[in-house]
C-alpha cells in the first residue's frame, strides 16, 4: 500500500505576500492554525502550540521556504507517534488574488490509521476556512476604508 495524500486548494482575495504571512508569521498562524514561538523560516525546527491550552500540538522542521511561492515542512502530532509526514504549500497568483494549495503526504495508509487521515482531512478544511474568513474579513474592511 502507498501512503495517503491529502490535497486541497482555496482561492483567497489577497496577494501572495499577504497569504505568505498567514503561513509563516506566528501572530497570523495563531488566527487560523496554531501559534509557533517564532516565524517559520528555512531550515528551522518549529513547534506550534494551542492558543488556549498552550500545549504543544505539532512540531517538525522547515524543509523549504521560498517566500511568496512555496513552503514545505515536516509534520508530526501526538496521534502519529514517531511517524513524520510532510506538508507542502504552493501559492499561485490568479486574477483577483491567490490560489493556495496544500499537499499533506506521508500519511499512513493502513485501515487502522484511516481515522487519523479523516481527522486531518477535516482539520485542514476547518483551518483553511478560518484563514479564508480572516483574510476576506480583512479585505472587506480595507475596501470600506
Amino acid at each position: 500500500m502507498t501512503d495517503n495524500i491529502l490535497r486541497k486548494s482555496i482561492y483567497l482575495k489577497a496577494s501572495k505576500e499577504q497569504v505568505w504571512a498567514y503561513l509563516t508569521d506566528p501572530d497570523k498562524l495563531a488566527i487560523w492554525f496554531h501559534k509557533p514561538k517564532s516565524a517559520l523560516i528555512d531550515g528551522a525546527d518549529y513547534a506550534m502550540y494551542g492558543s488556549e491550552s498552550g500545549d504543544k500540538l505539532m512540531w517538525g522542521k522547515v524543509l523549504k521556504s521560498e517566500p511568496f511561492d512555496a513552503l514545505e515542512y515536516t509534520f508530526t502530532i501526538g496521534p502519529m507517534g514517531d511517524a513524520t509526514s510532510t506538508v507542502k504549500w504552493a501559492l499561485d497568483e490568479v486574477a483577483g488574488g491567490t490560489r493556495l494549495s496544500l499537499e499533506h503526504s506521508g500519511l499512513p495508509s493502513a485501515a487502522e490509521a484511516f481515522g487519523l487521515t479523516l481527522a486531518l482531512d477535516k482539520g485542514w478544511e476547518d483551518h483553511m476556512a478560518r484563514m479564508r474568513a480572516d483574510i476576506h474579513n480583512e479585505a472587506s474592511e480595507q475596501d470600506c476604508a
